[in-house]
């Protein structure tokens, strides 16, 4: 039960709970979501998965409870599960996004974010092919880790390649909809200019997800240590002080990405044969819509609890 956390005195708000206590709140959410004749949504309705949302709210099954299920409406409409290599295939072109083929020293996926080289102008895009990568990299983390890192070179990069309303969009579905997940962000030699645009992004960003948020440039040997913490030099890449020669090779890429796509689609596969087995035990189980209908009331996408989207306020 690597999902349940031990009590710790680190300068965190978050309420100290005991393993046995944190599994009744777990138990307790479950009751409250009830059970979804979706595969991909049962997946996602893991212990894992509840005890994340809970530890975004502090352990308050109703804050977590009212946070999952505009979640989970938002995967039943955007259905991240089914999004596959050849829908976004353009927007990975230049390689903006893409998971590393190393892990940092804890084990946890490497998301290189490379905002500089964006090549289409698509907001809905350019966000399903973020979703897409999250999606993968938490896939292929281990059972001992639910975290990842996210590693941004701001090579080339100016204020135009990043809209406000992707980067709002952004911030919005990562808090909302993946709490919990950022281990680390990383922000390698942003340029001056980028101080303007981070004063305008960081209020988006609650207190807990800030401190998660790294400046470090080549030119800093204090910040360049936190490169040493965290990874293995001799993996990671050059552009960002490693001794890694490779670069990102669209084609390989490519088809590491469509073997990943079958992965997902068996996985999810499995767990609707499982549940339309049971349901036939079951024989009379709630159809599909009457338990979406009992899930759900609200917005077609998640919302923050003042019922706007502007000032997310939320633990990453």
């Amino acid at each position: 039960m690597s999902f349940l956390f031990k009590s710790s005195n680190g300068g965190t708000t978050e309420k100290s709970l005991s393993l046995e206590e944190q599994q009744e709140k777990i138990n307790e959410l479950r009751k409250e979501l009830g059970e979804h004749s979706s595969g991909a949504i049962q997946d996602f309705l893991s212990d894992a998965s509840l005890s994340r949302f809970l530890r975004a709210r502090n352990w308050n099954v109703q804050k977590a409870s009212k946070m999952m299920k505009a979640a989970v409406k938002w995967r039943l409409a955007f259905k991240p599960e089914n999004i596959c290599w050849e829908d976004i295939a353009e927007e990975a072109e230049t390689g903006k996004i893409y998971r590393a083929d190393y892990k940092d020293k804890h084990g946890r996926t490497v998301l290189v974010l490379r905002p500089g080289l964006e090549n289409t102008t698509s907001a809905t895009g350019q966000i399903k092919y973020l979703v897409y990568s999250l999606e993968k990299a938490i896939m292929n983390l281990t059972e001992d880790q639910e975290k990842m890192v996210w590693l941004t070179d701001f090579q080339c990069w100016t204020l135009g390649s990043t809209p406000l309303k992707v980067t709002r969009e952004t911030v919005n579905v990562l808090q909302d909809c993946y709490p919990e997940r950022l281990g680390l962000a990383i922000l390698y030699n942003p340029p001056r200019i980028f101080e303007s645009f981070w004063k305008i992004v960081k209020p988006f960003l609650d207190h807990e997800t800030r401190n998660k948020v790294k400046f470090v440039y080549s030119n800093d040997k204090e910040s360049q240590k936190i490169m040493a913490e965290v990874f293995d030099i001799e993996e990671l890449d050059l552009a960002f002080g490693g001794k890694n020669p490779a670069t990102f090779e669209y084609n390989s890429y490519a088809e590491q990405m469509q073997e990943d796509d079958k992965k997902m689609g068996s996985l999810h596969s499995s767990t609707d044969s499982l549940l339309e087995s049971a349901e036939k035990d079951a024989n009379g189980a709630d159809s599909d819509a009457s338990s979406e209908a009992s899930f759900y009331s609200g917005t077609d996408s998640p919302k923050h609890e003042d019922g706007e989207h502007s000032a997310p306020k939320k633990n990453v």
